[in-house]
């Protein structure tokens, strides 16, 4: 099948990493494993990020101008050659999306929307626009793919009682992981090496863009966490970088130059070499949806401690491959850490039930399968509607 896949809050091209733009690149992958022939529709984004009416209708308006350039530029081609199946990933107030819908109704095609969140709340704040935008999109799916379970309960009675709803669980490709997993003590020299790090101590790890908002937030209460338990030997590898550079070594300065090292920001193919090598992923997941670099760490063998909020649960198996903490309370994180950096032999048994869950649940293989379902699911509901 043919399928016209869309981004509005990132396309999978955009220069700047992101769990967002892994995730779209992922979903591309996944379609094209099942043998769909996948094209970018388009780079347009329709985020409004500050809550300018103004602007969301200035987005609006353009998009509606998009759609209709797409429609035209679709009908142009022979049939066999136009999209046969409309998907969009991750719509919300914020990041509506403007063309799916129109060019789904004009070439009377399905419209799959995945990871698409509703807030009633929005109706009539700042974002009214976009919410209206992100409302009708949902009211329209054929399908509506859901990788946070807590997105559920607010699609009700805006979505379609009709629509085909299916959970599929985050992914990766964890090839490329646990292949570096094999290769644990000859990376760990390695980075000792490159970084300055102690082979004997533990080594704790962060991997996350550092920007204001909640990937700050969660930086702060790692700082917070770590300070208390300066009792112990370890130390911590930041991987990424960013705008709030600055302010996550300000955070961080506390514990130590001697402690924290810094590997700034690294190509996505680079990640696997600095999982492998770890003893621990740490990351407090402030508000986040499910946390691409907690999937990452796991396929690598790597237990985790992190925040119990949004989707983290639903990626990370509490007491199995990890410890979930409270959300947001640094006493409860540190505990955690404390308790893993006391156990190795805990931390080597997490880290191989890791491996064992991203391959059994959460690789791209299984995800593929869903998808496949749930497009040609889709089609066949289009198809009765008709």
């Amino acid at each position: 099948m043919r399928i016209a896949f869309y981004a509005p809050l990132k396309p999978p091209t955009h220069p700047v990493p992101s769990g967002d733009r892994r995730m779209a690149r992922l979903l591309m992958a996944a379609l094209g494993r099942a043998n769909h022939r996948v094209e970018l529709a388009s780079r347009f984004r329709s985020r409004d990020g500050t809550g300018d009416p103004a602007r969301q209708q200035a987005l609006a308006d353009l998009g509606q101008h998009m759609a209709r350039r797409l429609i035209r530029q679709y009908e142009a081609r022979a049939a066999a050659e136009r999209p046969a199946l409309w998907f969009t990933y991750h719509l919300y107030y914020k990041a509506p999306d403007w063309l799916g819908p129109a060019v789904s109704a004009a070439l009377d095609i399905p419209y799959v929307v995945a990871e698409v969140s509703h807030a009633g709340k929005r109706a009539d704040g700042a974002w009214a626009v976009g919410h209206a935008g992100a409302a009708a999109a949902i009211a329209q799916a054929d399908a509506i793919i859901n990788l946070n379970p807590a997105d559920v309960a607010g699609l009700a009675g805006v979505a379609d009682p009709h629509a085909i709803l299916v959970m599929l669980k985050p992914f990766i490709d964890g090839a490329d992981f646990a292949a570096a997993a094999n290769r644990r003590d000859a990376l760990r020299k390695d980075l000792a090496q490159r970084f300055g790090l102690d082979g004997e101590k533990p080594w704790l790890l962060a991997v996350a863009m550092m920007r204001e908002g909640d990937k700050l937030a969660s930086f702060r209460l790692l700082a917070t966490a770590l300070e208390r338990v300066r009792d112990r030997s370890w130390q911590l590898l930041v991987v990424g970088d960013g705008p709030a550079r600055a302010a996550v070594e300000a955070a961080l300065a506390p514990l130590g130059r001697a402690r924290v090292h810094y590997a700034g920001r690294r190509l996505a193919e680079e990640l696997p070499q600095f999982y492998a090598p770890a003893d621990l992923l740490v990351w407090p997941a402030i508000n986040e949806a499910y946390g691409m670099a907690l999937l990452e760490a796991q396929a690598a063998g790597v237990p985790v401690v992190a925040g119990a909020t949004g989707g983290v649960p639903t990626v990370v198996a509490g007491d199995r491959t990890g410890l979930l903490t409270v959300p947001g309370d640094a006493g409860d994180f540190a505990a955690a850490v404390r308790a893993l950096l006391d156990d190795p032999a805990r931390r080597r048994k997490m880290g191989e039930a890791a491996k064992e869950l991203i391959a059994e649940e959460h690789d791209i293989g299984t995800a593929a399968r869903i998808l496949d379902r749930a497009v040609h699911d889709a089609a066949n509901r289009h198809r009765r509607l008709q």
